[in-house]
């Protein structure tokens, strides 16, 4: 008997590249570069079907002479296009935003000048990314912002930042670091997890006093970083491959970018190998990942795949929302001791952190990509910001 299609993404991840000029502690990407001649193309990417969200990132997108060339083609494919940056290449970005002014744009910042710096291996990194910023925002363009990811060194500064995004009008956004074949790290643990929940939940505080929903939404996503980091299984299911999706640099489809050789880690298809998309997403080997994803044994928490679920099971987060906003009303403390794990019919064994038995795959021998190495002129070219 024939499977049922699988329902239509509405959200898309373009890792475009995996070249990147900065040297962040949290990410070891820039180590393990992709040949920019085998990339996939603008043209390539015309496959694709239409989405609600588009998010284009790396490694480091504007090291791409072609970047404006894909976000024409996703321009015709969605109604919101955010690239993720460094911040970096300060000319290529205003040109990005002159041609394409509702294009949105999320510059990576870890911390307040000097601890952006030393977290992100480039000094001067903080004033770019923060000039990159302001200068867009005199140029008109309204989808801007900054995120930063969470460590053990930094939560404090979250905190600011959070602030110094309120004085700025400007979108902020949280993650907290995570191990992954992506990110080249299997070692990012948060150890001084007292500390960084508690500040944590400092900001969920701020975010339910603000007047607009959309920041009391985001005081949940960042509940579930806490449990998360208590290494909690997820307040809602995972849905990665189904939901949504990501595309490697050499057109591999991921169902997301958290996975793990340890536990599991198998391609989707390689859009180059398909005549239509529809092929690819209702194929054999698809739908074996999506099974995969059902009873995978990771409990991340990152907005790639959290987002699309909030969305989905709207009902879950927005009861604890109006509870809690006016708990914050009332002047009253939001509790994050019981955080609550909603059923919605998902496999209990999703999530639960085992790392042998029923439902995790034996390792995927996959075969290693290629070790590149950037010639000085590359990595020169990388520095411009032209």
């Amino acid at each position: 008997m024939q499977q049922p299609a699988a329902p239509y993404p509405t959200d898309v991840s373009i890792i475009t590249t995996y070249r990147c000029q900065m040297r962040c502690k949290m990410c070891d990407i820039w180590e393990n570069p992709t040949d920019k001649r085998r990339e996939i193309t603008a043209k390539e990417l015309e496959i694709l079907p239409s989405f609600k969200f588009v998010n284009i990132t790396g490694g480091e997108p504007f090291v791409r002479r072609d970047l404006e060339e894909i976000v024409e083609v996703m321009m015709k494919k969605s109604p919101r296009i955010v690239i993720s940056t460094s911040g970096w290449h300060t000319d290529r970005i205003f040109k990005m935003a002159e041609r394409f002014p509702d294009i949105g744009i999320r510059v990576s910042i870890e911390g307040l000048s000097e601890k952006n710096d030393d977290l992100r291996g480039r000094d001067g990194s903080f004033d770019r990314g923060l000039r990159v910023l302001l200068t867009l925002k005199e140029m008109g363009i309204k989808d801007i912002g900054y995120g930063c990811t969470v460590s053990n060194k930094n939560s404090e500064d979250m905190l600011w930042l959070y602030k110094l995004s309120r004085e700025l009008g400007m979108e902020f956004a949280t993650a907290a670091f995570h191990n992954s074949y992506y990110f080249h790290k299997d070692d990012n643990e948060i150890t001084n997890k007292n500390e960084v929940i508690g500040n944590f939940q400092k900001l969920i505080e701020l975010l339910l006093q603000e007047n607009h929903p959309k920041a009391w939404y985001r005081a949940f996503f960042n509940l579930g970083l806490i449990n998360y980091i208590r290494g909690q299984q997820r307040m809602l299911p995972c849905e990665a491959g189904s939901a949504n999706f990501f595309i490697e640099p050499y057109g591999d489809v991921f169902p997301c970018n958290g996975l793990e050789e340890r536990y599991w880690k198998e391609s989707m298809g390689n859009i180059r190998n398909f005549e239509s998309f529809d092929a690819l997403w209702n194929s054999e080997q698809a739908n074996k990942v999506r099974g995969l994803v059902r009873t995978c044994p990771k409990n991340c928490w990152m907005v790639g795949t959290a987002a699309p679920v909030m969305k989905k099971y709207i009902t879950h987060p927005t009861k604890w929302v109006v509870k809690n906003k006016i708990k914050s009303m009332l002047g009253k403390q939001v509790c994050i001791d019981d955080i609550p794990q909603y059923d919605v019919g998902q496999d209990p064994l999703q999530g639960n952190l085992r790392e042998s038995g029923h439902g995790v795959s034996k390792p995927i021998l996959i075969m290693p990509r290629e070790k590149i190495t950037l010639s000085e002129l590359e990595l020169a070219d990388m520095l411009r910001t032209d």
